[in-house]
């Protein structure tokens, strides 16, 4: 089975001997990968929607392993009975609906081990709440597919203090591990800021004159990365 990246390195992301949670699991291509491959000891896939899941289970069956990986239909960690997994995957939803899942059903958030999230939006939002929350963030990597770059989050049950604001919108691991897409990531929070910063150019309430302070400050952060990264 072939992933697209942003599932492969989602998938890479997933311990050997892990036992998985995959939420909105939509075709079910992620827990049968990492059982084909023997990643995984055993999965549950579930989804909120009747369509995706009868997608998966399809996938499931056609690949013998019927066995291994268990569908089921819910909400979130609805369907999850704490202790079951150690190890969940959330991805392609927006980062406040994953900061939702986790808040819900907070006695299965806490037997859970790692969390492997991959935000579509308010990523600097999920990250925030996970630092306020007890978590910690392990890992991070960035990934291009159809020209657009994506960013997964392995986050940890932990304290971790963060020192500058930057790292809410880009992840301080990706900044310590030079992810090689960086670069590209940040002159697009800068293209971003600039954007905004020539949309309140003519306006001239409070509102907008600390919009514009804090885009010019956002600017001279993502400055700051780049310079270190080419030195």
């Amino acid at each position: 089975m072939k992933l697209t990246p942003r599932l492969l390195n989602i998938a890479k992301m997933v311990a050997k001997g892990a036992i998985l949670a995959d939420i909105g699991t939509d075709h079910g291509y992620i827990p049968v990968y990492l059982m084909k491959n023997k990643i995984v000891k055993e999965a549950i896939a579930a989804d909120v929607n009747k369509g995706p899941l009868l997608s998966a289970q399809k996938n499931i069956k056609s690949n013998g392993l019927e066995e291994y990986i268990e569908t089921r239909l819910g909400n979130g960690f609805e369907p999850i009975e704490p202790g079951e997994v150690d190890t969940a995957i959330i991805a392609g939803m927006g980062g406040l609906l994953i900061r939702d899942i986790l808040m819900n059903r907070p006695e299965v958030t806490k037997s859970i081990k790692q969390f492997i999230l991959q935000p579509m939006v308010a990523q600097d939002e999920l990250r925030r709440w996970l630092y306020d929350n007890d978590f910690k963030i392990v890992d991070e990597k960035l990934v291009s597919e159809d020209h657009r770059i994506y960013e997964i989050i392995v986050a940890e049950h932990g304290h971790e203090i963060i020192e500058d604001e930057i790292y809410f919108e880009i992840g301080k691991k990706l900044i310590e591990h030079k992810d090689p897409l960086l670069e590209m990531f940040i002159k697009k929070h800068i293209k971003k800021q600039e954007d905004i910063i020539h949309n309140l150019i003519n306006q001239d309430t409070d509102k907008a004159k600390n919009k514009l302070k804090e885009c010019k400050a956002k600017i001279h952060k993502f400055e700051e990365v780049l310079l270190w990264l080419k030195n």
